[in-house]
């Protein structure tokens, strides 16, 4: 059985930064690639960012330059670094393969606001 869990958000102000987390139980981490999604109240999940098992990257135009998507496949982890955050970054972020297939985790909440 596979579970996501995410980890590291919280409040902060604009400009601020936060580090996330996502820890991923389950044999499936080290070949496949990961993302980050979030959903904000009233509005439909949406893409983040992605990293392939090589370590290539990809982020969704509204994050570019500002956020970073890293792992570590022998801890079986994703991390999201987010700098300069905005207002409307404000969402609860989660974590799964691209593509979304994946059991979706709990998510964790990532507020800006001053």
């Amino acid at each position: 059985q596979v579970q996501l869990v995410a980890s590291g958000g919280g409040l902060v102000q604009p400009g601020g930064s936060l580090r996330l987390s996502c820890a991923v139980a389950g044999s499936i981490f080290s070949g496949h690639t990961m993302a980050w999604y979030r959903q904000a109240p009233g509005k439909p999940r949406e893409f983040v960012a992605r990293i392939t098992a090589t370590a290539g990257t990809a982020y969704a135009d509204s994050v570019k330059g500002r956020f970073s998507i890293s792992r570590d496949n022998a801890k079986n982890t994703v991390y999201l670094q987010m700098n300069s955050l905005k207002p409307e970054d404000t969402a609860v972020y989660y974590c799964n393969n691209f593509g979304g297939s994946l059991p979706w985790g709990q998510g964790t909440q990532v507020t800006v606001s001053s």
